[in-house]
């Protein structure tokens, strides 16, 4: 099996090319532009039961352009690096912005709030793995998985995938930035059988910057084989209300139902539950939730967002409280704020974790439901209506009872907010989000 090839383009490449867009943009009247460029890499591989299933490699690039004519705004894209699709591009975005609307909260971003300084993050750590060592790690996790218990009958597979990207941003006020980075991960899915020809599936990954801080493929199929095994002979629940403990792992979609309802879009266009919510208290005084862009390998980090803005750590949620919204220079215009760097979106959301692990948690909280999965997708932004289908754990007196499935939960994201109760030691980063376990004191759990 070969190796993937290399790119070609580096920094220099990516830089001249953005500099040759907002250069035709000026020459064709552009009052302002900005200009990305971008090329990456990748390999993954999956095996299952054993056998190489999959190889695929993929080299991209691209390059887009935005430009403005006053305050009527034009967007073209090409991945066509050559000096004639480059012109054809910017005289696309020209034309578009000739038959736009001028929108008067448009342009680029307030040149006071461009980064100016660029630490080194440590995102880039490339790996030079072949498809063969690849196949072998995968399958590795995958053999691991299938040994540790008789009752995994049958997989989905393992898979490792490793990429990295540069990227280059300029605009046509001065800002010039690059990004460089890197992001492997490896994973296992399995399926386990019980002796009544019960079926249940689960899965484990990692993911990182650096491929060294990787899980062993060991330890990964180890995890997704315990997780399938302990959801046989899953049962159905009659509907009641009781607390709910979200597992990490499925807790971290909460902070993304936050993320949504804070961020710019949302709130202009009057479609989120927490329009005007600044300064509000949302949770109980317990909880800090904050954005760390500057965290070193971390999934989420970068020291100016995509509009070149500078970009900060700072607290989201403290002591319960509403303390920023998420927004790009547009969104803050329309709604008489500054940007705060997240055009893009948020770095790195995190939960900051409590004391207690999961078991004290399981053991304080009694009787209750432990969810481990979450299905559908039941949420009114607008409402804040919450209702997801579930899978997970009976808790009665503070033990695990049995597994069970075919449920759903409901409430509403602000009583939730406001009801998480406790937060468990046992944060999980596995993306742009980190959240441990998380004890809501009480929803609907609606079954038989």
């Amino acid at each position: 099996m070969s190796q993937a090839p290399h790119s070609t383009l580096n920094a220099e490449t990516l830089f001249q090319i953005s500099e040759d867009i907002l250069v035709l943009a000026r020459k064709q009247g552009a009052t302002a532009a900005e200009a990305a460029a971008s090329t990456g890499k990748g390999l993954s591989v999956t095996v299952r039961l054993g056998e190489v299933e999959s190889i695929e490699y993929n080299q991209d690039k691209g390059m887009g352009v935005t430009v403005y004519l006053g305050q009527s705004k034009g967007s073209a894209s090409t991945s066509d690096f050559s000096r004639k699709a480059i012109a054809e591009t910017v005289e696309a975005a020209l034309t578009i912005a000739r038959h736009t609307s001028a929108d008067p909260f448009s342009g680029l971003a307030d040149p006071e709030l461009f980064a100016r300084e660029f630490p080194d993050l440590d995102l880039y750590h490339p790996w030079s793995i072949d498809a063969d060592t690849a196949a072998e790690l995968a399958r590795r996790c995958e053999a691991a998985a299938r040994d540790s218990d008789p009752r995994i009958h049958n997989s989905e597979g393992g898979s490792l995938g490793t990429s990295e990207g540069l990227s280059v941003y300029a605009n046509s006020l001065g800002f010039v930035g690059k990004r460089q980075s890197s992001q492997h991960s490896l994973s296992c899915s399995v399926i386990a059988e019980d002796l009544k020809g019960g079926m249940q599936r689960d899965y484990w990954y990692d993911v990182a910057r650096n491929a060294s801080a990787l899980a062993s493929p060991e330890s990964i199929g180890k995890i997704a084989a315990e997780r399938a095994v302990r959801r046989l002979d899953a049962r159905k629940l009659p509907t009641t209300r009781a607390p709910v403990i979200f597992e990490n792992q499925v807790a971290s979609s909460i902070l993304g139902h936050l993320a949504s309802a804070i961020s710019g879009g949302s709130l202009y266009r009057k479609s989120s539950f927490l329009v005007d919510s600044l300064g509000k208290t949302l949770f109980p005084e317990h909880i800090r939730i904050y954005e760390e862009p500057l965290r070193p390998r971390g999934l989420g980090s970068a020291s100016f967002d995509s509009e070149g803005v500078a970009t900060r750590n700072r607290d989201i949620i403290s002591k319960g409280v509403l303390q920023g919204y998420i927004l790009d220079s547009y969104s803050g215009r329309k709604l008489q704020m500054p940007t705060t760097g997240n055009a893009g979106g948020a770095h790195n959301l995190t939960l900051e974790p409590g004391s207690q692990s999961l078991q004290e948690m399981i053991r304080e909280m009694g009787r209750g439901l432990l969810v481990t999965e979450l299905i559908g997708f039941g949420i009114n932004m607008v409402t804040g209506d919450y209702s997801r289908g579930a899978a997970g754990f009976w808790i009665e007196n503070g033990e695990i009872q049995y597994p069970v499935e075919e449920i759903t939960i409901a409430g509403s994201l602000q009583a939730m907010f406001k009801g998480m109760q406790m937060v468990g030691n046992d944060l999980l980063t596995h993306g742009n989000t980190g959240c441990s376990s998380v004890l809501i004191d009480e929803m609907v759990i609606a079954g038989e």
